[in-house]
C-alpha cells in the first residue's frame, strides 16, 4: 500500500505578541490556509466526513466546530466544491451542514436554529442526515404528543 507523501513547510505565525513556528502539511496542488497542529486534531471528524461524502455514504452531513476553524473549513469545502451552510450557534460553537446541493437548498428554508424547527422540520432533517428511521419516526410522534389523539382520519 502507498501512502501520498506531502512536504511540510515551516512558517512564522504571530501568536500572543511572539512568534512560534507551526509545520504546515500542503499539498502541492493548492495552497491550504495555515492550520495549527491543534485545529488538525479538532478538524479530524471535519475531514472523515468530507471522505463519507465524497464516497456516496452521506449526503448531508451535519458537524459542531469552532468558529475559530470556520476559514478553513470554508476553504476547504470550496475547494472540493460541496454546498453548505454555516449557522452560529452561540459565541462558542457553529453547525456546519454540508453536502448534496438538493439537501442544503432544504436545510437553508428552516430559516431557524435547531432546537426551534417544528415537528416536521426536526423529522425531515434526522432523516435527511440519515439518522434510523424508526428512531425518528418515534421522535416525531412524542413531539407531537397529545396532538395525534386529536386528529380524526
Amino acid at each position: 500500500m502507498y501512502m501520498r507523501v506531502f512536504p511540510i513547510s515551516y512558517s512564522y505565525t504571530k501568536q500572543n505578541n511572539g512568534f512560534s513556528t507551526q509545520p504546515q502539511f500542503t499539498s502541492l496542488r493548492a495552497k491550504l490556509p495555515m492550520i495549527t497542529k491543534e485545529q488538525q486534531c479538532e478538524l479530524g471528524v471535519f475531514m472523515h466526513h468530507i471522505y463519507e461524502y465524497k464516497k456516496g455514504l452521506r449526503s448531508l452531513i451535519l458537524t459542531t466546530e469552532k468558529p475559530s476553524n470556520q476559514e478553513y473549513i470554508e476553504y476547504r469545502l470550496n475547494r472540493e466544491k460541496i454546498s453548505y451552510v454555516i449557522q452560529p450557534v452561540g459565541d462558542k460553537v457553529i453547525n456546519v451542514f454540508f453536502g448534496d446541493e438538493n439537501c442544503i437548498n432544504v436545510v437553508k428554508t428552516f430559516e431557524k436554529p435547531l432546537n426551534k424547527l417544528s415537528d416536521e422540520q426536526d423529522f425531515m432533517l434526522g432523516i435527511m442526515l440519515g439518522y434510523d428511521k424508526i428512531l425518528q419516526c418515534q421522535r416525531y410522534l412524542k413531539r407531537l404528543g397529545n396532538r395525534i389523539g386529536s386528529k380524526k382520519g
